[in-house]
């Protein structure tokens, strides 16, 4: 069966008459009867449900069909905060060591989602979604070890079912990842950066499994405009022009990039509640830039929260609903829409094959995003491209209760393997003997892209020896010259950074990868390590669907539906196709084991495949472990000494008040004496709140219905909690004033929404301060009441 497939523009109410003639037309071939009710289109499906299974490359048949929903999956989903520290670690993604968070716009979370076969428990997974740039070799062992000390009723899970992949946001701290490259920017490796992600991720799995429940899975496609273009598409058209043409079908959708958006609907068997999404699309979370300084989860962590907000009170949805926005083939694209142009005065784009702008280099050349003209760092743009997410995901979820098109088949399978990508020796489909190579990056990567640009003289396509300074060619043999046989098995890629071979003081990067696929009975998952792009993932995808049709060849009503996700477990860098790794653009360059890595993932990938056949019971060989670095990094990264509020002040008073009166639209902000917020990240708690004064009933019926009273008692009149860092628009900032006087203030702001509520309102902060002993203790501050108009 093939998911359901609603566009944007031109979806159709899901009562539409051809929709619904459409579905009886195909339900009809595929059910033993049909009956019709007065309004609204009712089914009758036999209850027997008995499958008979084989091994892989013969029958997998129903003897019954089954039910309407299709079939029953053990389900479970959790939410986790794993907001790391917000100010003095330096952001990860745009490897920039001036770019040191200052504060917290969004709070990141772990999302986790649990498929399990009823009748056999041990059959399960769990896809794990972090607002983090990526999966981590460190946080998944901190992971698997989180979960074996919570008890045997998690021995269930394992390297062979859980994958931790990441939102690719650039815009979260830093210095948690397992190998010495990343870390570089960060200072090395901090604890409490580390420990906030593999803490919240495993709490999100303990959420998700200790509310685990019968339900059932619908899977379906929709088509998002205005979310993503391609950042290197001199690289993408060095793919043959007959491989293009089939995913070239409109104007719009001309296959450069992917606009499909495909989202796995989770649904309570027990009240037909559903109880979360979990949907794929491919866009970088680069709609912040890289002057901020701010935490967020980027564009997908505002369309996470729009979802989630959007079901609350939905009687279709269960409470404690979680909405997971996991990235797909994401290498080449970008979420800065309106293309990369050159901000030097001339007006023009950047050059189209090395991205350079008149003074043949690369800094000033910036992608723009939709709302570019605002001076925002990115802001405004990274809103709106959540929001372009979120709006096909929730009209496809809304369209999917009506005509659902559900997982069939009661199996539940994954596989998990450590390759080393090293010198793996393989033979491609047309027979000749290839191999990959030791890691290793080009002078390109060093320009970085238009969504953020390098530094010095590299630039893309054209970077090489010849090209930049002399300089960088010391340099790089200072760090580790490349052998010849190691230059020959990357070429044409001129090596920059040898890094699979450099070693001390420890790894700079993986050997060791991550083969994984998880399947529940029609719907498949490649959980990729690396980010793969546009034209390589379909490749992946494509040899994978092909091997597992071969398991429903006798069904013709069902078709394999398969996604890509990551970057997951842990961070390979890139994986393009062959064509387009000639090209060495920052993506070819990026692509570490050599010019065949994408066909090295596929060939690992096939050869696992039976490790998925329902007649399964079994696991492939580990393969060689990597190094878990997180307890013997090197780390420069300085604690907190201690806090102290300026001569006859407090920690929490107010400096700088709100006004009295504001209209909608605008931004309330208040200054209060502070205390750095790395004291404590307060998890699962918040450094910023809205309180809105309860004046009618109506007021209860606010969405956090929360009531507090002031911590004095003076006050007897009571308030709800309407923001808190987990929302957008509730901004907070901290900035040290004095180094030697350890004095430091907190700024709150609220951009007012339009379409919030009149009524009297005041903003709270919540700190933690550290004395000289290092004992920690709580205080809050309080605006004074002001009014929205």
């Amino acid at each position: 069966m093939q998911p359901t497939k609603i566009t944007v523009d031109d979806a159709r109410p899901p009562g539409h008459r051809s929709t619904r003639a459409s579905f009886i037309r195909k339900t009809i071939s595929l059910l033993p009867f049909v009956l019709l009710a007065a309004i609204f289109v009712t089914f009758t499906w036999p209850s027997s449900k008995q499958y008979v299974w084989g091994p892989l490359g013969s029958e997998e048949t129903q003897a019954d069909l089954p039910a309407a929903e299709g079939d029953e999956y053990l389900l479970g989903v959790g939410k986790g905060d794993i907001t790391g520290p917000c100010v003095e670690i330096n952001l990860m993604g745009y490897a920039d060591p001036k770019q040191i968070g200052t504060g917290l716009r969004q709070r990141l979370y772990s999302r986790a989602f649990i498929i399990g076969d009823p009748e056999r428990p041990s059959d399960r997974f769990v896809y794990l979604v972090l607002d983090t740039q990526s999966g981590d070799t460190a946080v998944r062992y901190g992971i698997l070890k989180g979960l074996k000390e919570l008890g045997p009723e998690y021995a269930y899970y394992g390297h062979h079912n859980l994958a931790v992949t990441g939102t690719h946001s650039h815009s979260g701290p830093g210095a948690w990842l397992n190998y010495l490259l990343p870390q570089i920017t960060s200072k090395g490796f901090n604890q409490q950066s580390y420990r906030a992600i593999v803490d919240g991720a495993v709490l999100s799995i303990q959420q998700a499994h200790e509310k685990m429940v019968l339900g059932h899975l619908s899977v379906g496609t929709t088509k998002v405009f205005g979310a993503n273009i391609n950042r290197s598409l001199y690289a993408y058209l060095a793919n043959p022009e007959a491989e293009r043409a089939r995913y070239n079908t409109t104007t719009e959708d001309d296959g450069s990039v992917e606009k499909d958006l495909t989202l796995l609907k989770f649904q309570r068997a027990s009240d037909k509640k559903n109880i979360g999404v979990l949907t794929w699309f491919p866009t970088h979370g680069t709609s912040v830039l890289g002057n901020n300084t701010l935490i967020s989860g980027d564009n997908k962590g505002v369309a996470a929260k729009l979802f989630e907000d959007s079901v609350v009170g939905d009687k279709s949805a269960a409470e404690g609903f979680v909405a997971g926005f996991s990235q797909a083939s994401v290498g080449d694209t970008s979420p800065n829409v309106l293309g990369a142009w050159c901000e030097d005065g001339s007006g023009q784009m950047c050059n189209f094959e090395n991205s350079t702008c008149s003074d043949g280099k690369v800094q000033h050349c910036h992608a723009r995003g939709p709302l570019f003209t605002a001076d925002d760092t990115g802001t405004s743009s990274c809103y709106e491209i959540g929001k372009r997410q979120f709006e096909p995901a929730r009209k496809l979820y809304d369209g999917l209760d009506l005509s659902p098109a559900p997982v069939q088949g009661r199996w539940v399978k994954s596989f998990h393997n450590f390759h080393n990508m090293s010198s793996y020796q393989f033979v491609l489909p047309n027979g000749t003997q290839v191999r990959t190579c030791p890691a290793a990056l080009g002078y390109s990567f060093a320009a970085g892209t238009s969504d953020g640009p390098g530094v010095f003289d590299f630039t893309q396509h054209d970077g090489g020896p010849g090209t930049t300074s002399p300089v960088w060619q010391v340099v790089s043999g200072l760090l580790k010259a490349p052998s010849e046989e190691q230059k020959a098995c990357h070429s044409p890629k001129p090596i920059l950074l040898d890094v699979g071979e450099m070693t001390s003081p420890y790894m700079w990067t993986p050997n060791v990868v991550d083969m994984q696929v998880f399947r529940v009975g029609q719907f498949v998952i490649i959980v990729s390590p690396g980010e793969a792009t546009t034209m390589a993932g379909r490749r992946w995808k494509n040899a994978v669907a092909g091997e597992i049709n071969a398991l429903l060849s006798k069904n013709d009503e069902l078709s394999p539906v398969v996604v890509l996700g990551g970057p997951a477990n842990s961070y390979t860098h890139y994986i393009t196709t062959e064509e387009e790794y000639g090209i060495q653009r920052y993506e070819g360059a990026s692509t570490l084991y050599g010019p065949h890595t994408l066909a090295a993932y596929i060939n690992v990938t096939l050869s696992l495949i039976p490790y998925l056949s329902a007649s399964s019971n079994k696991q492939p060989p580990m393969g060689p472990q990597p190094p878990d670095n997180s307890n013997r990094s090197l780390s420069f990264v300085p604690g907190v000494v201690h806090d102290k509020p300026p001569i006859f002040k407090a920690f929490g008073d107010v400096i700088t008040d709100v006004r009295e009166t504001y209209r909608r639209g605008t931004s309330a902000t208040v200054v209060f004496v502070g205390a750095n917020p790395r004291n404590s990240l307060r998890l699962e708690r918040s450094y910023a709140m809205v309180e809105k004064l309860i004046e009618t009933p109506a007021d209860l019926l606010l969405r956090h219905k929360t009531t507090r009273v002031t911590a004095d008692g003076a006050d007897k009149r009571q308030w709800i909690v309407v923001r808190d860092d987990s929302d957008w628009h509730l901004v907070f900032r901290w900035r040290r004033t004095s180094e030697l006087l350890a004095t430091s203030e907190v700024e709150i702001t609220w951009e007012t929404e339009e379409w919030t509520e009149p009524g009297i309102y005041r903003l709270k902060y919540y700190g933690n301060a550290k004395s000289l002993s290092g004992e920690i203790t709580e205080f809050e501050g309080i605006s004074r009441d002001f009014t929205l108009i």
